[in-house]
């Protein structure tokens, strides 16, 4: 059972596609949101969400106050639970991709993100997630932050030069990386 911690919809329980998806679990995302709650990042943010699965964090993301959230999602069957998922919550500021993470990246940018959230599957290469995170560079905002999180067997990801890596926390056999432009990056 997956539900939303807190904010508006806070205790919600929400749908987790049937396979192929790995949620992040309540405990890890409580832990998240408060690390992103001290950088002041989520209050009216603009949120993107790559490989949603259910959609978790970025519909955390706006039940703690994001002003829109994008939830990225190439499966057929998990993109229509994000979509469902934020349907039952009540969210018209939550829009949902139905695409690869790559494809998408090569859309042009309209608003740079305020917060973005990479959770890939484990299987994703360490060199196909450093050429993800070198195309977010131009979407990310000026004070933006990038969190990464991966199995805790893997490498630090490969961050690409205009940014740095402003944190690091472990929860079991998860970690979880912060980052974000070198020169503007909130510590």
């Amino acid at each position: 059972m997956t539900r939303i911690v807190a904010g508006t919809a806070g205790g919600r329980i929400i749908r987790v596609p049937a396979s192929g998806t790995r949620p992040t679990s309540d405990r890890v995302r409580e832990a998240v949101f408060s690390r992103l709650g001290h950088l002041g990042v989520l209050d009216g943010a603009r949120v993107l969400d790559l490989y949603a699965g259910s959609g978790a964090l970025g519909l955390e993301a706006a039940s703690r106050g994001a002003a829109h959230v994008t939830l990225v999602e190439s499966a057929r069957q998990a993109a229509e639970t994000c979509r469902a998922n934020a349907l039952a919550l009540g969210f018209p500021n939550v829009a949902v991709a139905a695409e690869r993470v790559e494809q998408f990246l090569e859309h042009p940018v309209t608003s740079p993100s305020d917060l973005v959230f990479v959770d890939p599957p484990y299987t994703l290469t360490e060199d196909e997630l450093a050429g993800v995170l070198t195309a977010l560079v131009g979407r990310l905002a000026e004070r933006g932050v990038v969190v990464v999180e991966r199995s805790g067997r893997g490498p630090e990801p490969t961050w690409p030069e205009e940014w740095r890596r402003t944190d690091e926390r472990r929860y079991g056999d998860t970690v979880v990386w912060y980052a974000g432009p070198r020169t503007t990056v909130a510590e």
